[in-house]
């Protein structure tokens, strides 16, 4: 939603400010020379971004990028309490006791009593995935570390593909805009002989694919990669809380300091206080 009223604020304020300043709105509109940016940026754009996991992600990330970041406060809340009673369980009965909902997540009485969880599918999965290796005798929480770290830079860099791919579009729009002034410039010269006002037209539509480039380019596009990137780097918060209070668990603390671990690594606005975390585990019910 943010994204959406900067947009609005960039257009109104451009578009505003030209008009206020005397500007015709209708010498904007030149279809030609935005065909020419716009159908140069996506030729260049999928030239350079050879594969469908980028051109597929870069649609997905459009949608996150306007919705925001994917949890909220509420969100941590959950996962945290989901951690305690995961950790719990697991003190109190072994880790045989998890191999139920390991394997069949989707079934789970345990995860199903976590909704937000329990729809994100990569989260269970992460969640399963190691609780299956420590269910199968790994024990070293440096090792596991190690593992949870590559497969979580892996997803940064496919995050990170995605934001560059935008970016990438973003630095070529400003050049596309100056080919489309070139060629308005030798359509103009080639109407040399045609009246002032004509030329002035012909002029005016030229000048008009620089600032189109440059506007897309630097007031659209380049901040939406920003956006996608900040919101990518919250998101992936909930990964490396899950992350953290696993190793605490795996470390052989109990599952309240297990869950601080994980407590302590989100960021500020979004992390739930140690109180309302404290409230939330002593709520619920003994683990089955």
């Amino acid at each position: 939603m943010l994204v959406i009223v900067g947009l609005l604020i960039v257009f109104g304020s451009v578009g505003g400010g030209y008009v206020a300043a005397g500007g015709h709105i209708d010498i904007l509109w030149q279809p030609f020379e935005f065909i020419i940016i716009l159908g140069g940026g996506l030729g260049s754009f999928i030239v350079s971004n050879n594969s469908k996991g980028i051109l597929g992600g870069v649609g997905k990330a459009i949608g996150r990028m306007l919705k925001g970041p994917s949890y909220k406060k509420a969100d941590y809340l959950e996962l945290l309490t989901l951690q305690y009673q995961i950790y719990r369980l697991a003190k109190t009965k072994g880790m045989l006791a998890l191999e139920q909902h390991i394997e069949n997540p989707e079934e789970s009485s345990l995860f199903q009593a976590f909704p937000k969880f329990h729809s994100d599918h990569h989260a269970v999965e992460f969640v399963c995935d190691y609780l299956r290796l420590m269910s199968l005798g790994a024990n070293n929480p440096h090792e596991i570390e190690a593992i949870m770290d590559l497969e979580l830079e892996t997803h940064h860099a496919e995050e990170h593909s995605t934001s560059a791919a935008i970016g990438g579009l973003g630095d070529a729009l400003p050049a596309l805009g100056i080919v489309a002034a070139v060629l308005g410039v030798i359509h103009t010269m080639g109407s040399i002989s045609e009246p002032p006002e004509v030329l002035g037209h012909l002029i005016a539509a030229a000048l008009v694919g620089t600032f189109f480039g440059i506007f897309m380019a630097y007031g659209v596009v380049s901040p939406m990669s920003s956006a996608y990137t900040v919101v990518a780097a919250e998101d992936s918060k909930y990964y490396e809380c899950i992350k953290s209070g696993m190793l605490a668990h795996m470390a052989g603390n109990p599952p309240t300091v297990s869950i601080e671990y994980a407590r302590k690594c989100l960021l500020s606005h979004v992390r739930p206080t140690f109180f309302e975390v404290e409230e939330a585990s002593d709520a619920l019910p003994a683990p089955g």
